[in-house]
């Protein structure tokens, strides 16, 4: 069909001063940093990038957010359904990142850059529309948790790897593909989920669970992986949400959560009236059980982030390409140059990290992916919102509106700093994980590694290895930050150019540095714009 011409002279004044209406994109091959760090993966994310920065997927994007999830708790009789209606928009984006490998691709035979290729379809589908991200995450995180009953396995993983997207209300034999939520947190604990007092009740070989949670995400995934208190101690089960006779299984979907942002997405409070459960490992041991789950939607929390930060700083760019002021084009201005360019440093020190912290969870250093994933998730966090806010600011006026796209990387920006550990939870779970002496001497090899090639840095390092040397827990927060950036800088001064480290070197490791966007000296403004350019 061919597209319709918006008009521009209108009856009262004639539209100008305006960019002309985005088109297609490469996600992968116009991304300067991503296609960098990326490394050997950049064979296989480079047709994924290209199809992906078509327009109609980022205005199926705009769409899925307009027409958020609507939740339907009973029939015209009055029986429970029980389910969630999604627009088409979202289904459409589903598919596409399903049918790519997002959950799948990490765990097929003979994958070496799996998790690196999976970190970037999450930091590329960032920039489309987020919130289809949280049940492929959870899909993708679900698999290593699951080998702690093999039974279970065998017959939910190939479901769950399959690359077919089966949105159908129906028993998992029944289907081509299948999604995997969770839910944990409940309303007395939230993080603190020893709390939990959902119990289970042992029922044969199996388990009845009774109890409320106060947030499932994505609730009409196939299934859930859920914590509950067994008779032996708070224990992980699975969920499903069909049983195989046809039957719906006894959770109730008591209402959707009205968040600040992942709008596509729904949340919900749920409760089990007796619902059936299977028991993934041994009771009184759900915590260990469910982290590795958790590990892994961990990498994806820090990963999505830098790709919110990447669609909130092009699009800030193509605006500041396009519109003039003071008859000058934003993009020739010193002060907006220097902003932008501040901005760039934050996004390619993130995109750095994240890919860094991935590729250890491609058989790198397992050590080291414990905390270098909590350490990236910690900073690239705290990032984000400045970041995505600057960029909207770029945008003047039009940025407060919601066509701009600009609202959907702000409100976005808080979601992963909260979702599975928010920023104490974090920062204590770093300190605890130094605790054991392989994790704090990956940590040292990571950061010592970069030494000798640049006196900036070896002082920085000296530093912190004074002031360190046993942090406390109320300091925790101030270690985080320090470690992740020297981790950062590490990385980039390896692989970015010149622009980029020396001045994420003089400008993100000095003492007292600056939060404020701009107010910074000494960068090479154009070099770092120019990598937020399209070619």
């Amino acid at each position: 069909m061919t597209e319709s011409q918006a008009t521009g002279d209108l009856v009262t004044h004639e539209v100008s001063n305006q960019p002309p209406r985005r088109g297609d994109e490469d996600l992968f091959g116009d991304d300067a940093a991503l296609s960098l760090y990326a490394g050997h993966a950049s064979k296989a994310l480079a047709p994924i990038g290209a199809a992906w920065g078509h327009r109609q997927f980022r205005e199926a994007g705009a769409q899925a957010n307009a027409h958020t999830p609507e939740l339907v708790s009973f029939d015209a009789g009055g029986r429970r359904l029980d389910e969630v209606r999604y627009t088409d928009a979202y289904h459409k984006l589903m598919q596409l990142g399903i049918g790519a490998g997002y959950s799948a691709l990490p765990w097929e035979d003979g994958q070496r850059q799996g998790h690196l290729t999976h970190a970037a379809m999450v930091y590329m589908m960032s920039q489309i529309e987020p919130g289809v991200c949280c049940p492929m995450t959870m899909t993708y995180a679900a698999v290593p948790a699951l080998s702690y009953n093999p039974d279970l396995a065998a017959i939910w993983v190939p479901k769950l790897t399959s690359r077919r997207y089966d949105p159908s209300v129906r028993p998992l034999s029944a289907k081509q593909g299948a999604t995997l939520g969770m839910a944990m947190t409940e309303k007395q604990g939230g993080s603190d989920v020893g709390t939990n007092t959902t119990r289970a009740e042992p029922d044969g070989a199996d388990y009845r669970l009774y109890g409320h949670k106060w947030f499932c995400s994505a609730p009409m995934s196939d299934g859930f992986l859920t914590l509950a208190q067994a008779p032996g101690g708070i224990t992980c089960f699975l969920v499903p949400r069909w049983l195989e006779d046809g039957t719906r299984n006894r959770i109730h979907l008591m209402r959707l959560k009205d968040k600040l942002g992942n709008r596509a997405n729904a949340s919900a409070e749920i409760e089990y009236h007796g619902a059936f459960a299977q028991r993934i490992g041994n009771e009184g041991e759900g915590i260990h059980t469910i982290i590795e789950m958790v590990h892994y939607t961990r990498l994806d929390t820090c990963v999505a982030p830098a790709g919110l930060m990447r669609g909130a700083l092009r699009l800030a760019h193509y605006w500041c390409e396009h519109r003039t002021a003071f008859q000058e084009r934003l993009i020739d201005q010193p002060l907006m140059r220097r902003v932008l360019g501040d901005l760039a440093l934050d996004w390619e020190g993130a995109t750095a990290l994240a890919c860094h912290v991935a590729r250890a969870f491609d058989g790198g250093d397992a050590a080291f992916a414990r905390v270098g994933v909590a350490l990236a998730k910690f900073l690239n966090n705290k990032l984000a919102p400045r970041v995505t806010l600057e960029a909207m600011e770029a945008l003047g006026g039009m940025g407060y509106v919601e066509e701009s796209g600009a609202p959907l990387f702000y409100r976005e920006a808080p979601l992963n700093s909260i979702w599975e550990g928010s920023g104490n939870v974090i920062c204590l779970d770093i300190l605890r994980s130094l605790g054991r002496e392989e994790v704090r001497e990956a940590l040292g090899r990571e950061l010592v590694a970069p030494a000798g090639t640049d006196a900036r840095y070896d002082a920085a390092v000296r530093a912190w290895d004074e002031r360190w040397s046993d942090p406390q827990e109320e300091d925790a927060r101030q270690f985080a930050e320090e470690t992740a950036r020297l981790l950062t800088a590490g990385l980039l001064m390896r692989d970015a150019p010149d622009a980029v480290s020396d001045g994420y070197l003089a400008t993100r490791l000095a003492p007292g540095m600056t939060t404020v966007a701009g107010a910074v000296t000494g960068l090479d403004d154009a070099a770092l714009v120019g990598r937020l350019a399209s070619d």
